[in-house]
């Protein structure tokens, strides 16, 4: 098994990869590409922190999460489909699935909350629908997080008494520790049906998250064929000199932040 990679290590190589991220969106801004990610894997997987990592120096303008609630009453009432349609990429955006339609060959199945029919008649629609986004000339990207029964345990441990990182840890998570077998076999037909050399699924194995991160930004990065965009130099202008006319008003008269940070440093000659 490959060793986690140090902590400076993988700091400098993200930072690189990152860089090259920023590369990318210029050239998708630059060239009116769409480029669609789908983040799907097990509960705790990392999926979404390897997100926060592409998206940290993005702009949200041109890179955007969508990660979809429950259905509406109202569109439990639509074609499948419909609801994700609507947040796929215009020109010159990127969009990252965290979760996708795939939530009915996964959760939708294993919970019972789509009936058998509907079931088959995703994984018969979906090589379909996808092809369709591909012919239009969307970059589609599909990435399955495999994470280990021991490991996703431990990380689910670890959130139940962190008081930032506990929300994360649903109802719907803990099911997942007493259907594990159901959810492999779930999995395994999603494969069978939707990993095809025109759309396939691209495994990262997650129980090293630093690992994880890099091999799947590098991956992502490797697949799509952008270069660097020229551009003009930057030239800050001079900053014109103040006019007498103005007088800005006395502090006073606003309304400040009281300064919390001052509590925290104590005494400066201490």
């Amino acid at each position: 098994m490959t060793p986690k990679v140090p902590k400076a290590v993988y700091e400098a190589e993200l930072f690189r990869l990152q860089s090259e991220l920023v590369t990318l969106q210029e050239w998708v801004r630059a060239t009116g590409a769409r480029v669609v990610v789908v983040f799907e894997g097990r509960d705790a997987a990392g999926k979404g922190g390897t997100i926060k990592r592409i998206t940290e120096y993005l702009s949200p303008r041109v890179a955007r999460i969508a990660a979809l609630p429950a259905p509406t009453e109202r569109e439990r009432g639509q074609w499948y489909f419909q609801r994700y349609i609507a947040h796929l990429p215009a020109r010159g955006e990127i969009v990252l699935f965290d979760r996708s339609w795939y939530n009915r060959a996964g959760v939708e199945t294993v919970m019972g909350f789509c009936t058998p029919q509907e079931r088959a008649r995703f994984l018969q629609q979906t090589p379909g629908f996808e092809q369709m986004l591909i012919d239009d000339g969307i970059l589609l990207r599909k990435y399955w997080f495999s994470v280990s029964d021991a490991e996703q345990l431990r990380r689910f441990r670890s959130r139940r008494n962190d008081p930032v990182r506990r929300w994360k840890l649903s109802p719907m998570d803990l099911e997942s520790i007493a259907r594990w077998e159901e959810y492999s076999r779930a999995k395994d037909a999603m494969f069978a049906h939707t990993d095809l050399p025109t759309s396939p699924w691209y495994v990262v194995e997650s129980d090293l998250k630093r690992n994880a991160r890099l091999n799947m930004i590098a991956h992502l990065l490797s697949t799509i064929p952008y270069r660097e965009v020229p551009h003009d130099p930057v030239v800050l202008p001079e900053r014109p000199a103040a006019s007498e006319e103005y007088v800005r008003p006395p502090r006073e008269l606003s309304t400040y932040v009281p300064d919390h940070s001052a509590t925290l440093v104590g005494d400066p000659e201490a």
